[in-house]
């Protein structure tokens, strides 16, 4: 796990991510771009609970990650996640594939096939969203602390070891969660994918089968940046 904090003091926004967050802080180190954070672990690890409150902050359970994100805000000044002065970005709990994972959704499939409404069903949303109960969580208390929060949505790509139909359907509904919390959610997919509704392959990360690139990274920059990052 890398970090990619900028060293300079005037960092435009706190990035804390699993590995979706690399190429967005490749991208804003590439470009000039004051900013502290990046990866804290692997996405699969902040999707049910992960982290403890502390009065105004956050205690990642595991320890690596709690020793990455004090760096983070040592390098900002604050000493907790209420301190924070600058936007939250975040691509925690958007492991969609993770969700996805086909052993997961055999048993709500008849002879092959889910039936008619089940993804866009109250049981399936409710399912996603108990499964992802720790990264709301955390999003919720980021809001309660009064910060401005952005998440960003992960690559259309899909692992083999993941349903592509409850894929798209599990981001969605994650997606909606957020939008219920007042998170701003960042969605490139209508520039970022093809006639498949896939990622195009010119922004995906080669010899990969989950991430996105650096060219990707800096379309979700652009998009930071014009929304006043």
């Amino acid at each position: 796990m890398t970090p990619y904090s900028t060293t300079t003091t005037s960092a435009r926004f706190l990035l804390l991510g699993d590995s979706h967050a690399g190429p967005i802080g490749r991208a804003a180190k590439e470009g000039g771009i004051p900013f502290h954070g990046g990866p804290i672990g692997a996405g699969r690890e902040f999707t049910a609970e992960f982290f403890d409150v502390r009065e105004d902050d956050v205690v990642f359970r595991k320890p690596e990650a709690d020793r990455y994100y004090r760096g983070f805000l040592d390098e900002l000044g604050v000493s907790a996640l209420g301190g924070l002065t600058v936007p939250l970005v975040s691509t925690l709990g958007f492991s969609a594939h993770f969700v996805a994972t086909l052993e997961n959704w055999q048993v709500y499939r008849v002879r092959g096939e889910f039936p008619t409404g089940f993804l866009s069903s109250r049981l399936f949303d409710g399912i996603v969203r108990a499964m992802t109960r720790g990264a709301l969580d955390f999003y919720r208390l980021a809001h309660e602390l009064g910060l401005r929060v952005l998440a960003v949505m992960p690559p259309q790509r899909v692992p083999g070891h993941s349903d592509p139909e409850v894929f798209m359907a599990a981001q969605d509904t994650i997606r909606r969660a957020l939008l219920e919390l007042g998170t701003e959610v960042v969605d490139l997919r209508s520039r970022s994918t093809d006639e498949t509704g896939f990622q195009r392959p010119e922004l995906c990360e080669t010899n990969d089968s989950i991430h996105g690139n650096l060219a990707f990274g800096r379309m979700i920059l652009a998009d930071l940046l014009a929304r006043g990052l």
